[in-house]
Order: C-alpha cells, then sequence, then structure tokens
C-alpha cells in the first residue's frame, strides 16, 4: 500500500504546484494589464509632406501639432522598420503608409502590440481624398458612413464594352462580404451631428477653379461643408467619368446609407481590420476633398500622369488641386478636433 500513498502524495504536490502556477499567472496577466498605456484615441493618417511638425502639412501635421507635440516614440512591434508610433496623454497616431496592404499590416499590427491598451480606443482614419463631381466641392470634409473596395467585382476597359458611355464595373456576389463594410451607424450619426456645422474654409482660387471647370453648375459654387458619404478604396488613383458612375453604381448595389462621395486608397483595409480586431463599433472615417474624381480644365490622363514625375496634389500650383490642400487638411483637423476632444472628454459617444 506504500506506493499507493507516495503516488497520492505525489498527486497532491503536482496539483499545489499547478494551483500555484495558475495564480501566479493571473496575477502576473493582472499585472501586465495594470502597466498597459490606455488609448482612448488612435489616429490613423497615411503620409505626411515632410516633417512631422513646422512645414507644409500632410495628413499627420496638424494633429500632431496640437495633440502630439514631445509625445514619446516607440517603434511598433512586429511593425514596418521605421514607422512610429507617437503616444501622449491617452491619445496615439502612427501614419499608416499609402494603399491598402499598409493600411491593413499597419493597423494590425498597431492593434495587435502588447504594450498598448486599445480595448476602449476610438480608431479615427483620417487623410485626403478625390471626391465626387455633381455633389461635392474641393475643401469638403466627410465622415464615412460605409466603404466599398473598388478592386472587387469585374472590371473591363472601355473600349471592349459594346456601350461606350456605360459604366465598366460589373457587379459579382460572391464578393459581397468582403466588398463593402458598414461603419456603426449609430455612432456616425452622432458624429455627424456634432460636427455637420463645423465652418470650413476655401480660397478664391479654387472657388473661380470650380467655376470655371463646371460652369452654371450650382452644386460647384457653394463653399465647402461636412458631409455624410460612402467611401470607395481603390489602390489605383483613378479619375474620369467611367469609373465616376463605377463607383456611384458600388454604392448603390451595395445599398450604402450614404451616397458616394470620396474615394481613396486605405479605408476598406482600415475597416475590415478593425472588425477583426473586434473594434469596428469604434471606428470613425474623416476625409477631406483636394481634387475631383474627373478630369478638369482639359487635362488628361497622358497630361496628368504621363511623365515620369507624378503629380504633386500638395504642390501650390497643382493644376488638380489649385491650392486647397492645405486649407483642406485644416478643414479635416478642424472636424477631427471637435470628435477627439468629445471623446476625451468626461462624456464620450456611447454606444
Amino acid at each position: 500500500m506504500g506506493w499507493k500513498k507516495n503516488i497520492c502524495i505525489v498527486f497532491i504536490i503536482m496539483t499545489i504546484m499547478m494551483i500555484s502556477m495558475i495564480a501566479h499567472a493571473e496575477t502576473e496577466d493582472l499585472t501586465d494589464s495594470s502597466s498597459l498605456m490606455p488609448v482612448k484615441v488612435l489616429l490613423l493618417p497615411k503620409f505626411e509632406v515632410g516633417e512631422m511638425s513646422g512645414d507644409f502639412p500632410g495628413e499627420a501635421q496638424f494633429y500632431y501639432e496640437h495633440y502630439l507635440t514631445g509625445a514619446d516614440e516607440y517603434e511598433i512591434t512586429n511593425g514596418k522598420e521605421g514607422v512610429k508610433l507617437y503616444y501622449k496623454d491617452g491619445i496615439a497616431l502612427s501614419v499608416l503608409g499609402m494603399g491598402k496592404i499598409n493600411a491593413a499590416l499597419g493597423t494590425m499590427a498597431i492593434l495587435s502590440d502588447k504594450r498598448f491598451d486599445f480595448s476602449d480606443a476610438y480608431i479615427i482614419s483620417t487623410g485626403c481624398a478625390g471626391s465626387s463631381v455633381g455633389n461635392t466641392v474641393m475643401g469638403d470634409v466627410f465622415i464615412i458612413t460605409a466603404a466599398v473596395d473598388y478592386d472587387l467585382g469585374h472590371h473591363a476597359d472601355s473600349r471592349e464594352i459594346a456601350d461606350a458611355n456605360g459604366v465598366t464595373w460589373f457587379h459579382d456576389a460572391d464578393f459581397d462580404d468582403a466588398a463593402v463594410i458598414f461603419l456603426n451607424q449609430d455612432l456616425m450619426e452622432k458624429v455627424y451631428t456634432l460636427v455637420k456645422d463645423i465652418p470650413l474654409e476655401t480660397t478664391e482660387r479654387t472657388t473661380n477653379y470650380m467655376q470655371n471647370a463646371f460652369k452654371d453648375e450650382e452644386w460647384a459654387a457653394r463653399n465647402p461643408q461636412v458631409l455624410r458619404g460612402t467611401t470607395v478604396t481603390g489602390d489605383n488613383y483613378w479619375k474620369g467619368s467611367y469609373d465616376h458612375q463605377n463607383a456611384q453604381l458600388m454604392a448603390e448595389t451595395y445599398q450604402c446609407p450614404d451616397p458616394y462621395t470620396s474615394a481613396e486608397m486605405e479605408d476598406i483595409a482600415v475597416a475590415r481590420t478593425a472588425e477583426w480586431m473586434g473594434l469596428l463599433d469604434r471606428l470613425i472615417i474623416i476625409r477631406d476633398s483636394v481634387n475631383m474624381d474627373v478630369f478638369m480644365l482639359g487635362a488628361t490622363p497622358e497630361s496628368l500622369w504621363g511623365t515620369a514625375e507624378a503629380m504633386d496634389l500638395a504642390a501650390e500650383d497643382s493644376v488638380e488641386a489649385a491650392d486647397i490642400f492645405e486649407v483642406a487638411m485644416k478643414n479635416n483637423f478642424d472636424v477631427g478636433k471637435s470628435i477627439i476632444d468629445t471623446i476625451m472628454s468626461d462624456s464620450p459617444f456611447t454606444e
């Protein structure tokens, strides 16, 4: 019987050790959790023109200068080398890079970084865009309610299509689950109500540019304003009447809650990643218009893109953006600041 007694003793000792290990692990988890840096707002611009502060602003600079000057800088765990996350007083910012792949991988790396607590964070994807002819003007700011993937479906060259004036995109229902994502509509309504009356700026040159490009069109003569809308994300920087029709058709086909307003390269990827990470309900997308989605004032693909040097929308002599770029980014910041300050207050949005 002695051997049975020994087995019982060993079993008891092993049980005590396991309980001790579990308790230690739980204590360690609590300690680790309490040491995490809490993030209430995660800002995700896509590019900066030069430095983060003090020069011509890109998508990040106004936010960085106001909220993150002197912030701590971190290399993102498993992130792209050299990409930084700036953190200060519960607000974090990282420049994702352009295109859907950079946006998805960068967002995933940030949200997976175990040093930060994103469980209560609002994600704000922000940046510039082209916008829809007929219902937007340069300088507008959009609160996005749905994001569509331009590249899912079937595209054909217009020269292959019998109806030369028709659309060049064809719907494929097999892609529906991946091709569109709807943001939290209750939150979007609260955000839009908060910011819809914020005054936005324009420039005399931009106003004249719009009126000359779209003569006698009442929609083109108004001042910029905050709109709700659907954004269409494509890896190509596209323009032209065919693709404008494609984007409109996509928003209608997927029954998006608001019309197509903006075209950019990242937001479907940011939204899908937020969904995978369980944070879609707290995603807010702010886009500002710096050019239109059709060719204007005699511009052609060859004249804009046919040289070795890419057209610089941020240039003061841009034939696409007039001089609206910096003003539009300030409009974006004015809208975003109201949202951020509300989130950081004692009475943030509640779902």
